[in-house]
């Protein structure tokens, strides 16, 4: 009985050590980061595709810098933001262990240093960049959304617009320069196939899941703010209130010392 009861003291207390405010952040940060670099790495997949079998849109040589090669460049930066913020997410987990385990543990052997509160200010001071970071991105992102959007709306009332002559002009997008001329119109079998095959609905939606996946990561840093923020208030105060209870140990330790001493004098004035 004792037993189960010491396991039962001992979950309890390491569930309440656990910094929930900051998994929860770190669990949304993960799935949007993991939406958005997985579903923005097969969206430029199938960007790739639509433009070589649809817009017939032939990759330069090495040395230039052409839309393909942006779109490898976009690849190698999705590793990177994959691979640095699952570094940055457990960082931030274990500095939520360690503010959760500094407020609890006021009062026993972990102490609160200097380095501490100067590691919870730098983390703050890099989220908040983090976050204007991804509101970029994901202001990025819905270029593409919008781009594929217009196309998509044009396949699906490509009955309404029969008659209408329009095309889609890679120029009007920036991809390639002026002088190529690449485009599709909506009386083609090109525009046709394009419209029935899966790589343009599949893409479109992927970019739509990018660009949420973007959205969730910029709420996980705003929320990562306020947990940072909170906690390092919560040591500021718990520092104050540390160095109060030292002043006020030492004092009462000084008034002690000075009573016994009286208390000796007056003992030997007797005697």
């Amino acid at each position: 009985m004792l037993k189960s009861e010491s396991c039962f003291e001992c979950c309890i207390k390491c569930l309440g050590g656990i910094p929930y405010a900051s998994l929860i952040a770190t669990i949304l940060l993960y799935a949007g980061v993991a939406l958005f670099c997985g579903c923005g790495h097969e969206a430029l997949s199938g960007t790739v595709t639509i433009l070589q079998n649809y817009f017939e849109v032939v990759r330069g040589p090495l040395d230039s810098l052409d839309v393909f090669t942006m779109i490898d460049i976009f690849k190698y930066v999705i590793y990177g933001v994959a691979a640095a913020f699952f570094v940055y997410g457990i960082l931030l987990m274990v500095e939520g262990f360690f503010t959760t385990g500094a407020i609890r543990d006021l009062y026993g052997d972990f102490k609160i240093t200097t380095c501490g509160r100067c590691v919870s200010a730098w983390f703050i001071m890099l989220t908040y960049i983090f976050m204007l970071a991804w509101l970029g991105v994901t202001a990025f992102t819905s270029l593409p959304v919008f781009m594929y959007f217009n196309i998509w709306t044009m396949c699906q009332n490509i009955t309404a617009v029969e008659g209408a002559n329009l095309c889609l002009d890679l120029r009007q997008f920036g991809i390639i320069t002026m002088g190529e001329e690449k485009k599709v119109c909506t009386g083609s079998d090109k525009f046709l196939k394009m419209c029935e095959s899966n790589e343009l609905d599949l893409t479109f939606h992927l970019f739509i899941c990018a660009l949420a996946g973007a959205g969730a990561a910029v709420i996980a840093m705003v929320h990562y703010l306020m947990v940072l923020s909170a906690n390092w208030a919560y040591v500021k105060d718990a520092c104050r209130m540390q160095k109060y209870e030292d002043i006020k140990s030492k004092e009462e330790q000084e008034l002690h010392d000075i009573h016994s001493t009286r208390s000796k004098e007056r003992l030997n004035a007797y005697t």
